[in-house]
């Protein structure tokens, strides 16, 4: 098994169940950090490598389902394995909602909990080269003046030069001149290149000005 360069925390305020867990973690090469309170882990800084975490859903003050709204609310995407002794379908329904890796009962089988690690580590690793492609294609896209981005916006929704002047009342060629900048700044070739870095960046399509009657 591959500890894929991350680490795993466990969250849980009983400390047997946190030795044991990072006894069979640790015996499976993975990185680990034990806390026991939701609110000491959401005062450590987010972790940049590919990372889970283990969260008991019973806990004193901050439970683990108070946990994952916080993480929710704060942006942070973080993969969450839920282990409970006191679960039922309807609260397994919620986390999973959420975006949970898993559910797990207790007792349960460290093979499988090893499993649901895997997963959410890979989960994890394929997320943060989502948003590093992101912040890479937005910083780009921060090179283009307002104009520039405003004839790439509707380049890429299929507009010809002749329709992109139309639609920003500037000349044919001033378009032109706008869109081998934009071409160049980014470094692309070809309208379908321009158009993969923007659904990287996760750009939202232009606002078309409506036509009067």
């Amino acid at each position: 098994m591959t500890a894929l360069n991350g680490v795993v925390f466990v969250i849980d305020d009983d400390e047997a169940v946190r030795k044991s867990l990072r006894r069979l973690l640790r015996a499976a090469d993975y990185e680990t950090e034990v806390f026991d309170s939701a609110a000491n882990y959401l005062a450590r800084p987010p972790d940049a490598r590919p990372s889970c975490s283990i969260v008991d859903v019973q806990m004193p003050g901050l439970n683990g389902i108070e946990l994952q709204e916080a993480l929710i609310k704060r942006r942070r995407e973080e993969q969450l394995i839920f282990i409970t002794g006191h679960g039922n379908i309807a609260m397994c329904a919620r986390v999973m909602k959420a975006g949970a890796v898993d559910f797990l009962p207790k007792p349960f089988k460290s093979r499988e909990l090893l499993k649901c690690v895997e997963q959410a580590l890979d989960r994890s690793a394929k997320q943060r080269h989502r948003e590093a492609a992101k912040n890479e294609a937005r910083h780009l896209l921060d090179l283009l003046t307002p104009r520039e981005f405003e004839v790439m916006q509707l380049v890429i929704s299929g507009m010809l030069n002749k329709q992109v002047a139309g639609e920003l009342g500037v000349g044919e060629k001033t378009v032109k001149v706008h869109r081998g900048r934009v071409m160049q700044k980014l470094g692309v070739n070809s309208v379908a290149e321009l158009v993969r870095l923007v659904e990287k960046a996760v750009v939202p399509p232009p606002v078309r000005r409506e036509t009067k009657v």
